[in-house]
């Protein structure tokens, strides 16, 4: 039973943060080589598509961190699961009240153009979201460590 919940929440964290790290290294980096109607139209798409999964993808991550650490409470482990948990709320936090906020505005663009306003708002996404991705990657290896150590 806790090899199956190591496996599913290794799985569902790791395949999170890839997801996470390939928007801000590949998707973004592309998008801003497109004409201004077109980079309008694909980050509105992104923006919805992803919008409405990652909230339960960040949910269910959190939920599976904390039945670790709840399962681990008393190894040696437990302390370091404790930090991941920690690490990802305060990244759903940092993602609710920085990130949604210009996430949802995107997602509103119509595509026909792509203001400067948008654009900045764009870039300063990605920026924030990659401090995100890092704190996302800390959190996995304090997971990873205590589990598999």
């Amino acid at each position: 039973m806790i090899l199956t919940l190591d496996i599913v929440t290794t799985m569902c964290i790791g395949l999170l943060i890839g997801t996470e790290f390939a928007v801000s290294a590949f998707v973004n980096p592309i998008l801003w080589k497109l004409d201004e109607s077109a980079q309008s139209r694909a980050v509105s798409l992104f923006a919805r598509k992803l919008g409405a999964v990652m909230p339960f993808w960040y949910g269910a991550s959190f939920l599976l961190l904390v039945a670790e650490a709840a399962i681990r409470w008393r190894t040696g482990g437990a302390a370091l699961i404790c930090a991941a948990a920690g690490l990802w709320a305060a990244a759903i936090i940092l993602s609710l009240a920085v990130l949604v906020p210009i996430n949802n505005r995107l997602a509103r663009l119509d595509g026909l153009s792509f203001a400067a306003t948008a654009r900045r708002e764009h870039r300063r996404w990605d920026t924030i979201h990659r401090i995100r991705v890092m704190e996302l990657s800390a959190a996995m290896v304090c997971f990873l460590i205590a589990v598999y150590r």
